[in-house]
């Protein structure tokens, strides 16, 4: 696929907002840092993950690009590893962005759609 999507200059500004929150990431002191963890989930995850939904089923379906779809995978788990070491965990994730929308469509909810991809917190 060639091209870009019509979603193209926002799947941009949230892979440049990953990296630079990942860039200038400090661990808390104290974990659980929980206030932080879901503004990780309300700026990062969840944009990600709603730019994708909007895209599959916002009416006319969106062919997103190669590289906008590995742009949306690396944000969010950038953004989900930055929410797990909010809670003192560190966690490589490789979660797919589709798998995501699919636990977010069905949870309705980004806080559950993180903790059951993540297992963080424990419940």
């Amino acid at each position: 696929m060639t091209g870009r999507s019509r979603y193209w200059d926002r799947v941009r500004e949230i892979a440049d907002r990953a990296q630079r929150h990942r860039e200038r990431f400090d661990p808390p002191s104290a974990p659980p840092d929980e206030e932080r963890a879901m503004t990780f989930l309300r700026e990062g995850v969840g944009p990600a993950v709603s730019v994708y939904v909007e895209g599959r089923t916002g009416g006319e379906r969106v062919p997103f690009t190669d590289v906008e779809v590995s742009l949306l995978e690396r944000s969010l788990n950038s953004w989900l590893s930055l929410y797990a070491a909010c809670y003192g965990v560190e966690l490589e994730t490789d979660y797919s962005i589709r798998e995501a929308a699919t636990v977010l469509v069905d949870t309705r909810n980004v806080a559950d759609t993180a903790q059951l991809l993540t297992r963080v917190p424990e419940r």
